[in-house]
């Protein structure tokens, strides 16, 4: 079975990557091999099991399917998978030590982290491009005269290149805050049982680390109920797709018949209809406008879940995964559409003027250069 013609249209091929079956699997192989090559570093497990721990666990020898099932019984993904993983290695006391001081949030929260930070690395190269496209295109027309609209009607007139600046600096206001959230928030999640780190010894903080280090994730103190980083992290994403988002909204509203300032990039096989031949539609505006519409309830959801009992909740970080998953899947198809949208973007200088023109307000742009110099100024620091 697969869902990729519900994804795919909304997503990119290689964000789809990075949260399917096979990505979560190997990170969950990929948590119990640190687990025990940090243990047996640091004393708390003898090298030779942990040896035959790592030559045990293999993910490829793990039925997806089966696994899925087992998982819906369980109410985790962890219970069934060590299970598999413990029947893999030979050594009987090896299989019993595999995960030894681990519980099942800490599999999945850690799963879900080292997705975040393959996720932010896709989505922050493609949220550059629509960045750094619109600003070219606000420097090449920062003395262009266009009319201005506010409430959706004529104003006063403004630099074309404004609005562009404007939405360039929206854009890296949100691509600095993700990254400041992934940098702060995406750790290695360690705490056993009840977040005691209990059966590690009195050696968990250094295990810790050495785990963090090898899974690519920043080592932080346990944080079962402690949920504000994937809120922040989530919220930061929802913030790009709503700058994402403005950009859409103005393009396809200067792209309407009668204003006509802009267009698409011409690609084959987009923005057609099926009925009507003549038709030019703003494909990539609609990708990114969708997602805009959908994030708003997934960020709702992630705030929702902050309120967790006590040393683990019920139910709330369990809704985390998937709804931070669809938010950067979300996420990575608006990047990707505008900046197709935003490097290849006709501007119609001549519809410029001719709109202008008919609001016979004159040519005034007041501070337009200026402004544009101060938003683009530093952007991408």
């Amino acid at each position: 079975m697969s869902d990729l013609l519900r994804l795919r249209p909304v997503a990119t091929a290689d964000m789809i990557a990075v949260f399917d079956d096979a990505a979560t699997i190997a990170h969950a192989c990929a948590f119990e091999i640190a687990l025990a090559r940090a243990q047996a570093a640091h004393g708390v497990l003898a090298p030779e099991l942990a040896e035959a721990i790592v030559a045990g666990v293999d993910p490829a020898r793990i039925d997806t399917a089966e696994l899925a099932e087992a998982a819906a019984l369980a109410g985790t993904l962890a219970i069934p998978l060590v299970a598999r993983l413990r029947a893999m290695v030979v050594d009987g006391e090896a299989a019993k030590a595999l995960h030894r001081g681990a519980t099942s949030q800490d599999v999945a929260d850690t799963v879900l982290m080292r997705q975040v930070r393959a996720a932010h690395r896709l989505l922050a190269d493609d949220g550059r491009r629509v960045r750094d496209g619109l600003a070219a295109l606000a420097r090449g027309h920062a003395e262009r005269p266009a009319i201005g609209r506010t409430l959706l009607q004529n104003a006063m007139p403004v630099a074309f290149g404004l609005r562009l600046a404007q939405a360039a600096r929206g854009i890296d206001d949100a691509l600095v805050m993700l990254d400041v959230a992934v940098e702060r928030h995406a750790g290695l999640q360690l705490g056993g049982a009840a977040g005691t780190r209990a059966d590690l010894d009195g050696r968990g903080a250094v295990v810790a680390v050495h785990m963090a280090k090898a899974l690519g994730l920043g080592p932080t103190a346990p944080w079962h109920a402690r949920r504000t980083g994937v809120a922040a992290i989530g919220a930061a994403v929802g913030l790009l797709i709503g700058a994402l988002g403005k950009v859409a909204r103005d393009v396809a509203l200067l792209a309407q018949n009668g204003i006509g300032e802009v267009r698409e990039p011409q690609v084959a096989g987009r923005g057609g209809s099926s009925a009507m031949a003549h038709k030019r539609n703003p494909t990539g505006c609609q990708v990114a406008l969708s997602a805009a519409t959908r994030a708003p309830g997934l960020v709702a959801s992630l705030l929702g879940g902050m309120a967790q009992e006590q040393e683990r909740g019920l139910g709330g970080w369990q809704a985390e995964g998937p709804v931070l998953a669809d938010l950067f899947l979300l996420a990575s198809g608006s990047a990707a559409a505008l900046a197709v949208v935003a490097e290849g973007l006709e501007i119609d200088t001549a519809a410029i003027a001719r709109n202008l023109g008919a609001a016979a307000v004159g040519d005034d742009i007041g501070e337009s250069a200026a402004i544009i110099a101060e938003l683009l100024g530093g952007m991408g620091e």
